[in-house]
């Protein structure tokens, strides 16, 4: 089942269990929503020397920048204001290049705000990432989704529409 968890569906469990089984079982949330063309802009427009969208290992990384010493894996986001699963989501792809030998710094890239936020693998982050992926598994394997839970997010979700329905 771990094959199956992606960045994606690890950011949402940070932010909404029902979403995160709405990914897991490939329902598509609104493409034409204001904030997923918006994102897929700053991500188009931002970095460009840089190698973007990298798939590997079933993990996108958004950037991949090189010094000489150390690989640097960056995400870019266009706020900072829900900072926590894009952490953890940098934290997975740490995790799941190091299970293939490659070490790895990360960084969240925050171009609106000029900001930028270092993140390392620690034993913290790798304990917390085992319990979310073993959390993620059993959503997953539910029949049906997890309860609707009103949060802050439900506002700007682009499954907004598709969950109160």
């Amino acid at each position: 089942m771990i094959n199956k968890i992606n960045g994606t569906i690890l950011n949402s469990f940070y932010v909404c269990k029902r979403k995160t089984w709405f990914i897991a079982h490939e329902l598509s949330p609104d493409l034409d929503s204001p904030l997923l063309e918006i994102g897929r802009l700053i991500e188009e427009n931002y970095y460009g020397r840089s190698e973007k969208g990298i798939n590997l290992l079933n993990i996108k990384i958004d950037v991949i920048l090189r010094n000489r010493q150390t690989t640097v894996v960056a995400e870019i986001k266009k706020s900072s204001k829900n900072i926590k699963p894009a952490i953890m989501q940098l934290a997975f792809y740490l995790l799941r290049l190091k299970e293939q030998g490659i070490i790895a710094i990360g960084e969240i890239l925050i171009p609106k705000e000029r900001r930028k936020i270092s993140v390392s693998l620690t034993e913290e982050l790798e304990n917390e990432l085992n319990e979310a992926i073993e959390d993620i598994e059993r959503i997953i394997m539910q029949e049906k989704p997890p309860q609707m839970e009103r949060i802050k997010f439900c506002t700007n979700c682009a499954y907004r529409e598709f969950c109160l329905s």
